[in-house]
């Protein structure tokens, strides 16, 4: 099986602000989708209370089918189609009219065969173009008042 692609530095550098064990948590997490669907784009953002990165086929947000989004003290693997997605296990959260996440606690997590199944059909379920390009990766930074902690001097 090939190599996940090397996250981008800048993405890294934006998790810096976090706890060790929720930046590997988060790169995990970037891993286990980029398993599943090696040739998606991906999107990064630096906002005020969390690092995201949105996976995408077309290059655009509102066309991602994942995501990871990093907290001061958890992970979220979300699905941004996940309201339609089956749950057998009812390991999905959130009441809104689409996404839906998993709150990851630890690597293992990934390895759970429903989360598995749900990453697989979040995949099969994406848009893709008509044309496929390579993967990408873009990084946005987000600016304004509120900033979560700055990062960490180790």
């Amino acid at each position: 099986m090939p190599k996940v692609r090397d996250p981008d530095p800048e993405y890294v550098e934006f998790l810096q602000a976090f706890d060790p064990s929720i930046k590997e948590l988060a790169l995990a997490a970037r891993a286990a989708v980029l398993k599943a669907a090696p040739d998606a784009g991906e999107l990064a953002y630096d906002a005020y209370n969390a690092v995201a990165l949105a996976f995408t086929y077309s290059g655009r947000l509102k066309e991602a089918f994942a995501h990871v989004a990093a907290y001061a003290g958890h992970v979220n693997l979300g699905f941004n189609q996940g309201a339609g997605l089956s749950d057998p296990t009812s390991r999905l959260r959130g009441t809104g009219k689409a996404i839906r996440h998993v709150r990851l606690h630890r690597k293992e997590d990934l390895a759970d065969a429903a989360v598995q199944a749900l990453i697989s059909a979040a995949v099969v379920a994406a848009v893709r173009p008509a044309v496929s390009g390579t993967s990408s990766v873009t990084v946005r930074a987000t600016t304004g008042g509120k900033r979560r902690p700055a990062p960490r001097a180790d």
